[in-house]
């Protein structure tokens, strides 16, 4: 048994769309395919990753550095004590061959989606769902029902207030009943106008939640914390420098009501200073790290221990991306859910195809690996690198 082959191939996931402090008009991923010598149903076995909206594909780092090392690497070196399968774990160590400590940017996202498509392959030999999978692993009880929000609101040429209803609305007769809307691309008394009309919007069938990109310095999140505490909102995100600690800290005098962060930290370090220095209350904020953005899941579990050494649960967490991986972990580990982009970034956000979100959450089908061989649309542009 051996990895025979990793391909990566660079894709545009490009839109008019802005954050805060980003446009996507030129915004890509890097789509990445581990092909093995295993054969399952009359089919080789090729697992497949990518790396979520907000940082650009990374081809060079992936085929000048990382992949080399796992097609350079001892094939049973890769593999599980039992040599039935590959060991994701030793193949991330392969993966982080030579690196320095320190130094989480780009390559975390690198390695990241490689990751990804490892464990995709790991699944798959198994023949089982990697929720199921990892529920078995580390013993957690799997739960196939994971809550879900949807991710939008985004600041775009000529969307007015109506538009912005209409948006929010198709959410809500989606199936999903939390929302998201950005914030920080206007000046405040616009977004207020926004945040009154999102609200008169959904009634009490939704909630809201504001996201703000990382946009502001102490003073202007405050400023913002004191117009957003007025609102019964699900929680107010990244609103400073996700390295900007003490901004967090400070910021939860102002705001009293969940807040929210995470998604541009990029290893368990990261994530441990955060709970250390960043104000974060267990009680009601989220976090929100990513594990396609953060070196995978192997270091994902790392981030996991870090929240139990510092008394967190698990249940706070609902990662950033609107991936399936990010779905297979809040099932099979017990995560508060994921986020969702029912429009953007496609074909790779979303989930299978025929997976309806019903007030709020989906039903993770019983799929070998990931689950992308579900999503059609998806699992073409993926077949076609594989093969």
């Amino acid at each position: 048994m051996k990895i025979l082959e990793i391909r990566e191939v660079t894709k545009p996931i490009a839109s008019p769309i802005r954050n805060a402090y980003i446009d996507f008009s030129k915004m890509t991923t890097s789509l990445v395919a581990v092909v093995t010598d295993v054969v399952r149903d009359g089919k080789r076995v090729v697992g497949y990753g990518f790396n979520s909206n907000g940082r650009y594909g990374q081809g060079g780092l992936i085929r000048e550095r990382f992949m080399q090392r796992i097609v350079d690497a001892d094939p049973v070196s890769l593999l599980n004590d039992q040599q039935d399968n590959l060991d994701p774990h030793r193949v991330w160590s392969t993966l982080m061959t030579n690196e320095k400590p320190g130094g989480h940017g780009e390559r975390s996202v690198a390695v990241g989606t490689i990751d990804m498509a490892v464990w995709d392959a790991v699944a798959k030999i198994a023949n089982k769902p990697l929720f199921r999978l990892l529920a078995e692993r580390y013993k957690h009880e799997a739960n196939p029902k994971v809550f879900v929000y949807a991710a939008g609101g985004y600041y775009y040429p000529g969307k007015d207030l109506s538009a912005l209803r209409a948006e929010m609305r198709s959410y809500l007769d989606r199936g999903y009943n939390v929302v998201k809307m950005k914030i920080g691309g206007a000046s405040l008394s616009d977004d207020a106008k926004r945040i009154e009309a999102v609200l008169a919007e959904i009634g009490g069938q939704a909630q809201l939640a504001v996201d703000a990109n990382g946009r502001f310095d102490l003073d202007t999140a405050i400023d913002y914390a004191r117009m957003l505490r007025a609102y019964p909102l699900f929680w107010y995100e990244e609103a400073g420098d996700p390295l900007d600690y003490r901004l967090q800290a400070v910021l939860a005098d102002y705001y009293p009501n969940p807040m929210a962060t995470g998604e541009n930290l990029f290893s368990h370090q990261d994530a441990r200073n955060l709970l250390r220095y960043g104000g974060m209350r267990p009680d009601r904020d989220w976090l929100q790290f990513d594990c396609a953005l953060s070196y995978g899941l192997c270091e994902y579990l790392r981030t996991l221990d870090e929240l139990k050494i510092a008394g967190w649960s698990f249940d706070r967490c609902i990662p950033h991306g609107g991936h399936q991986m990010s779905l297979n972990i809040a099932a099979g580990l017990g995560l508060g859910g994921n986020e969702s982009y029912p429009d953007l970034f496609q074909p790779y956000g979303g989930f299978p195809d025929g997976v309806a979100v019903e007030n709020g959450y989906v039903t993770m089908p019983e799929l070998p690996g990931i689950g992308f061989e579900g999503k059609q649309a998806l699992y073409r542009e993926m077949r076609n690198l594989a093969e």
